[in-house]
């Protein structure tokens, strides 16, 4: 049988071929595709700034670092993604809360992250999961009302838009990443977008280990550190590939798009099998394909079985405060209702731009096949 990974780049002879000039430049680092990257990312999310860095981890530490919070702040954000979305707040001393997420959505629940807010809240984390951005409009409002500072972690979310407007510009700060699962790839890479100019002139010397002035624009020798930063920086030839990726970024979401579409047909036939919600203000991204098994003690079944038969299904995510380091929060799962009702039942279908219509039909296949089984 057919291995089916869960995620994959798309790579071609144009990227290649960018890539290639880059290495053959005189600047293979802090050179001009760095800023011709940037731009693309403006142009296209319709941000007024964009800061390229290594990592997607590296967009949310100086997105977080740019704000100069006093040490202690506390700063909301759900439990159920990656690490790195908490991380980021002990990064820069700050002390991250999670607030339960939003059943139908699988997103942070505004409504959960306004009953954490106290006295020593500065800032919200919120996530869009697997490509569905956030509640915004009501997130925006709390944050507003509050006095805090709104990050998106759209690193799932490139290309997705909330009551039309597109991310990159529907928070404070936003960040993506650029691994080779995601919608573009430049290997390794971020980015944090805003529309503040103080705040980009900050994220910009962060990246840099807090230097006022990128070689490039000093008139001589003479630059002053003015934060303490670190060496965030992403290469000339990465950001050759995330050039040439950003061309072709629009049939890569119409695709993803496409096989969404399919799955939702094929899928709604299996018994067993329900798909998180898409809200009437959002357009998905489709970064990943989650859906729930209605009962809980069979999913490690159905995940073991499918990659038995080839399907690289994945699980996304445990929840942060599930991790050892993370044990000195003393959280109650309990705490957590819809965190832990997803994680006990979702699994993440095979979702990338490469992948085919009969791969799509197959995978469904050996889903129910492996629900059967589980079940007996």
């Amino acid at each position: 049988m057919k291995n089916i990974p869960y995620g994959r780049q798309s790579i071609d002879a144009s990227d290649i071929s960018a890539v290639s000039e880059a290495l053959q430049s005189d600047f293979l680092t802090t050179g001009p595709r760095v800023a011709e990257f940037e731009k693309s990312l403006c142009n296209f999310t319709g941000a007024s700034h964009a800061v390229a860095v290594n990592s997607g981890t590296s967009a949310l530490d100086i997105a977080v670092g740019a704000l100069e919070l006093p040490a202690g702040s506390e700063i909301i954000t759900t439990p159920f993604t990656f690490a790195a979305s908490a991380n980021c707040a002990l990064y820069n001393s700050c002390k991250p809360v999670f607030a339960d997420i939003d059943a139908r959505t699988l997103n942070l629940d505004p409504a959960q992250v306004e009953k954490k807010i106290t006295k020593k809240t500065r800032a919200i984390v919120c996530v869009d999961y697997a490509g569905q951005p956030c509640q915004m409009g009501e997130l925006s409002e709390l944050a507003q009302k509050h006095g805090l500072v709104l990050i998106e972690d759209a690193a799932h979310s490139l290309g997705a838009q909330y009551n039309g407007k597109k991310v990159g510009t529907l928070a404070d700060l936003t960040t993506f990443s650029f691994h080779p699962v995601k919608h573009i790839t430049t290997g390794e890479g971020g980015a944090v977008c805003t529309q503040d100019n103080g705040l980009a002139a900050k994220l910009r010397m962060l990246r840099n280990h807090g230097i006022d002035k990128a070689p490039s624009e000093r008139q001589g020798y003479l630059y002053d550190m003015k934060m303490l930063g670190k060496n965030y920086r992403i290469t000339d030839f990465q950001c050759a590939l995330g050039i040439s990726q950003m061309k072709r970024l629009p049939q890569f979401l119409a695709r993803r798009r496409e096989i969404a579409k399919l799955y939702q047909k094929e899928l709604a036939n299996v018994k067993g099998v329900s798909i998180p919600e898409v809200l009437p203000a959002a357009l998905h991204a489709y970064h990943l394909y989650p859906i729930l098994l209605d009962k809980p003690k069979i999913r490690d079944r159905v995940f073991e079985s499918m990659r038995k038969k080839g399907i690289s299904v994945n699980v996304h995510y445990i929840p942060t405060y599930r991790f050892s380091y993370y044990s000195w929060m003393k959280a109650k799962p309990s705490d957590y209702p819809n965190a832990e009702r997803a994680y006990s039942r979702i699994l993440s279908l095979p979702m990338y731009y490469g992948l085919p219509d009969n791969d799509v039909s197959q995978v469904v296949s050996v889903l129910q096949q492996s629900i059967r089984e589980a079940k007996a």
